[in-house]
């Protein structure tokens, strides 16, 4: 908060330097997303500051004895009949091998740093309301106490206008070391993003 209040971005900012929300925060849908779904996959598609698709493996496979972690995760599904009717109706799914730094969302709070967050969600639909999916999520990272549980619930558009959002497009934040600063909207020149903060080392270039 002290360095918001000077200029600067606070916790928030890995998002401010456009690196991907990943894993739980994608599904905080900002932005509308897109299931789809395959016998073997299902793909959870984003528009927002998501460099790559979400892919929930339903194969059946185990868990790699490698994986290069990533912000989306490696997640593996699952579904089930929860009320024995014959149909899945739940999608059961476990999200490890998650890429840090990162943040849990726009809080800025960020992930232990030791990358052994695992996420679990159940998915499944509303059974008053077809239209509402809901996403019982559970977080067990290092960096808490104990679990922490939420549930995001998204509605079904029957029109849905997509759109571009692209987090580089028009970003005035310039990352020069550990420093952030800002491009004058004015005259495209290097400024202060915090009180008193001191000009980038510029000993490589003719003065």
């Amino acid at each position: 908060m002290a360095d918001q209040a000077a200029g600067g971005q606070g916790l928030y900012l890995s998002s401010a330097r456009c690196v991907p929300m990943g894993m739980p925060w994608q599904m905080y849908t900002f932005f509308a997303i897109d299931f789809v779904f395959t016998p073997t996959t299902t793909f959870v598609l984003s528009e927002a500051m998501t460099q790559q698709p979400r892919r929930i493996y339903t194969d059946g496979r185990d868990w790699p004895e490698y994986q290069e972690p990533l912000f989306t995760g490696y997640s593996i599904g699952k579904w089930i009949d929860e009320d024995r009717d014959g149909k899945f109706d739940t999608l059961e799914v476990e999200t490890r091998h998650l890429k840090v730094p990162r943040i849990y969302d726009q809080s800025g709070i960020p992930f232990h740093e030791d990358g052994q967050a695992i996420i679990k969600e159940r998915i499944f639909l509303d059974k008053a309301n077809p239209n509402i999916l809901r996403n019982q999520m559970t977080t067990i990272d290092n960096a808490l106490t104990r679990p922490w549980s939420a549930e995001r619930t998204y509605r079904r558009e029957p029109k849905v206008i997509w759109t571009e959002t692209n987090c580089v497009e028009d970003n005035d934040i310039v990352v020069i070391g550990k420093e952030d600063y800002r491009l004058s909207r004015d005259d495209g020149l290097l400024m202060p993003a915090r009180t008193g903060q001191k000009p980038p080392d510029l000993r490589h270039f003719k003065e």
